[in-house]
């Protein structure tokens, strides 16, 4: 700036040291524009990312040894050490699986066998390919720093895989939770293998896809982060695995969570010839502290030996059975903080299984004292549209239980912030466009969890209540 001011040349070099500089520490970010369809802009854009972007060699990369998971592992990008890679992603072929892999420390040749660090499992590198958009190079070796595809191998995104097994494992991938699913059935039972494969194969390529089976009422559950994020797979499963399917309304997955202190004294005792049941358990549950980041705390306060150190575990195990399905509404249950302070046992009767079911029965019968409430997901959303039609857009959001948190004009296209409960989002696409005469678009981020109003609570606990008396039925 300086440079410009004096009407002084600046030298591109110059240019370029400082944009790397302030990119690498996150105080600016290039924009590029280009169509890689045209492949209009694409060079200035690979240029850049050489340009700006740090090489792995001014990286520290870490990595966890599997039997020490708290101590780190320094990886080097080196071609003649210990081979060290990730599959990062997972495609279908007509061939075969096909898995990208990109390879952070040593090399890996065609032929040779290399250790999946999460499974154990030895798998054999039959072919490797370097990728060049929809073409392929068969290639007999790559080497730290290459990204490249492996056909043929069983695996799972972000999967770690190394020379020798339990050696290291790369940190994975963030996985946030789903906030949003629904029913999809096909519409002839003879495609409900096809249905099943697609599905398998969606779930091993995404792993913010999710599959599930209600138990109460044999539907298969669909979950992801959203509704534009399902329709591309229903999409897929229609297209390209030729399966009609039938879609039911999305179900938001709310959470349950206590919101007082409760005490609980609970005994199991169980005789009925043979061997008994008997275990004893005193504690508090508590609500946890918004700070935390886990969903769930267990904090053992047994002292004196009242309940031997080898039945713990079972008590805490029997309390995590306890909070995947909440009394309130069936859902999962976070923000718990269980103290077990006292307890009893027998000497003979006691047992894992025993202790077990006793903290699943505190769940069932005191969680309800914890007054709890349902909480629901809240999205950051992020609107752009003509100025014009700004007044009408925040009166929508307003009128979905939204907040608007920031806003911005640039010429003639207004900017907002905010947030949004997702159960008021389905069918935003479709209203937003009609409000803004098809120029408006919007962007959806799960943002936190927030407590549901008391009205539309007792509206979803009903709803809830009722689909499961059908179920049962």
């Amino acid at each position: 700036m300086e440079r410009l001011l004096s009407e002084e040349e600046v030298p591109p070099e110059l240019i370029h040291t400082v944009m790397r500089s302030v990119v690498q520490h996150q105080d600016v970010t290039p924009v590029f524009l280009g169509t890689a369809y045209r492949n209009k802009g694409v060079q200035p854009l690979l240029d850049a990312i050489t340009r700006y972007l740090p090489s792995p060699l001014e990286r520290d990369i870490l990595a966890h040894q599997v039997d020490d998971p708290q101590q780190p592992l320094r990886l080097v990008p080196d071609p003649e050490a210990p081979f060290v890679g990730m599959a990062f992603k997972i495609v279908d072929d007509p061939y075969g699986q096909l898995t990208f892999v990109r390879i952070y420390q040593g090399r890996i040749e065609k032929g040779q066998t290399y250790f999946n660090q999460r499974t154990g499992k030895r798998d054999r590198f039959s072919r490797i390919v370097r990728m060049h958009a929809d073409k392929r190079e068969e290639i007999d070796q790559a080497e730290a720093g290459d990204i490249v595809a492996v056909m043929g191998i069983d695996c799972a995104s972000g999967d770690t895989y190394a020379m020798q097994p339990r050696y290291c494992s790369l940190e994975s991938m963030f996985v946030p939770e789903p906030v949003i699913q629904v029913a999809i059935s096909p519409v002839n039972r003879g495609d409900a293998d096809r249905l099943g494969k697609a599905l398998a194969r969606f779930r091993k390529e995404d792993p913010t896809f999710r599959v599930q089976s209600d138990k109460e009422t044999n539907e298969i559950l669909i979950a992801g982060m959203g509704e534009l994020h399902l329709e591309v797979y229903v999409e897929r499963i229609r297209r390209e695995h030729r399966v009609l399917v039938a879609v039911g309304p999305p179900k938001v997955n709310y959470r349950e969570a206590p919101t007082q202190e409760a005490r609980f004294d609970v005994r199991h005792k169980k005789q009925s010839g043979g061997a008994g049941q008997f275990a004893h358990i005193v504690g508090r549950l508590l609500p946890l502290d918004p700070s935390q980041e886990e969903a769930f705390l267990f904090e053992d306060c047994v002292t004196g030996g009242r309940i031997p150190r080898q039945y713990i575990p079972a008590v805490e195990k029997g309390f995590r059975q306890g909070i995947v399905k909440g009394p309130v509404a069936g859902y999962p249950v976070v923000g718990l903080h269980v103290v077990l302070e006292d307890g009893s046992y027998h000497e003979v009767d006691s047992s894992d299984l025993a202790f077990q079911i006793c903290a699943a029965t505190t769940m069932r019968e005191t969680f309800s004292k914890t007054r709890p409430v349902l909480l629901e997901p809240v999205m950051n959303i992020e609107i752009e549209c003509p100025s014009d039609f700004q007044g009408a857009v925040v009166g929508d959001l307003t009128g979905r239980r939204g907040m608007v948190t920031a806003t911005s004009a640039s010429g003639p296209t207004a900017r907002i912030e905010g947030e949004v409960p997702l159960s008021e989002t389905f069918g935003y696409s479709t209203d937003l466009r009609s409000m803004t005469q098809g120029q408006g678009t919007f962007s959806l981020e799960f943002a936190r969890y927030r407590r549901l109003p008391p009205s539309i609570e007792r509206e979803v606990i009903a709803i809830r209540k009722k689909g499961s008396m059908v179920g049962a039925v």
